[in-house]
């Protein structure tokens, strides 16, 4: 404990460094409408980079769509304007990234309206499939890179490492996965891909609120502190990231189970054809379902016996189809080549 504290007084905020924090994350004083301007172009970049990332299915593109988008500014704005207790600029920052998050899915439909179903393939782009089944471990990392970047902003001296926090918190790649999936109707994935975005953005007010009071920002604030107001705030900073915590519950406990389903039904598939010429191509399980996928000559083990090992396995009523994919051989005789003349 004693270290901790000697941290934290180490790195204690000023009234100075109010200033500065203050100066990096409002868009207001003289330079209000050059500011916002330029969050809007930067959005309006990012988003767009997110989207053709996300249908090129490109890892390196969307990480680049990542370090411009500004988003997470006029969160950790929020964040230490409730911190500070000035619920009007708070206010003002939740509408500057209420815009920012409209813009964005709104951009991101646009260009999936365009460019349609034959350049997005949900089912098999990996960049998009893993932004649509948040998890609670997501919630973890976006509470650590929050804190991250609420404590890069707060020193001048560690804020090259914001970009760091950025990509770790990923805010663009998920809105960019809202619109391009709500243009083609996909609305399980819309709302995956939501509730990630929902994730990060109240893991930043929390862990970002969190590290800039243990900094000591309130106490640094020459602002007038309404304690009520501020005391509103966090309660539905609060309220908000536990409504979030249930269905990233629920999906990591359905993660959990399916994965565990498909590695115990995958081993005993193997062994159902272990005495064949026929191999496990793939297994894909659901709560109440499993689809297995098997190819190779001669005739396949009865699927009975499978079906069987399964039902005593798992205990409960599950869909089982078993694909089966016979193998094909051809054999071709060239003819002799002609001696040449």
């Amino acid at each position: 404990m004693e270290l901790l504290r000697n941290i934290m007084q180490d790195f204690r905020i000023t009234a100075e460094d109010v200033t500065g924090i203050e100066e990096q994350l409002f868009f207001d004083g003289p330079n209000r409408r050059i500011d916002i301007e330029r969050f809007g172009m930067l959005m309006f970049f990012a988003i767009s980079i997110a989207a053709f990332g996300l249908m090129a299915d490109s890892a390196a593109t969307v990480i680049g769509a990542m370090l411009i988008a500004p988003l997470m500014t006029p969160i950790l704005a929020t964040a230490a304007a409730v911190v500070t207790g000035q619920m009007s600029r708070a206010a003002q920052s939740l509408l500057v990234t209420m815009g920012g998050v409209l813009g964005a899915i709104g951009l991101a439909w646009l260009i999936g309206a365009i460019f349609g179903s034959n350049a997005i393939v949900i089912d098999t782009n990996q960049q998009i499939a893993s932004r649509t089944a948040p998890r609670l471990i997501d919630l973890f990392a976006a509470l650590t890179a929050g804190a991250v970047g609420a404590f890069a902003v707060s020193r001048k001296d560690i804020a090259n490492t914001l970009p760091g926090a950025a990509i770790a918190i990923a805010l663009a790649p998920p809105l960019g996965v809202v619109g391009l999936t709500l243009a083609q109707g996909a609305w399980v994935q819309t709302l995956g891909a939501l509730l990630l975005f929902l994730t990060n953005f109240f893991a930043i007010l929390v862990a970002g609120s969190a590290m800039l009071a243990l900094l000591g920002m309130s106490a640094a604030a020459t602002s007038q502190l309404y304690g009520q107001a501020r005391r509103r705030a966090i309660w539905l900073i609060a309220g908000g990231t536990l409504l979030v915590v249930i269905p990233l519950a629920m999906t990591s406990y359905t993660v959990t189970i399916t994965t565990q389903m498909q590695q115990e039904t995958t081993a005993l598939a193997r062994r159902w054809v272990a005495e064949t010429d026929y191999q496990v191509e793939s297994v894909v399980a659901a709560l109440d379902s499993i689809l297995i996928t098997v190819s190779g000559e001669g005739e396949p083990p009865p699927p009975a016996e499978l079906v069987n090992t399964l039902d005593m396995r798992f205990q409960r009523e599950i869909t089982v189809q078993v694909k089966v994919i016979p193998a094909r051989q051809f054999e071709f005789s060239t003819l002799p080549a002609r001696a040449s003349r």
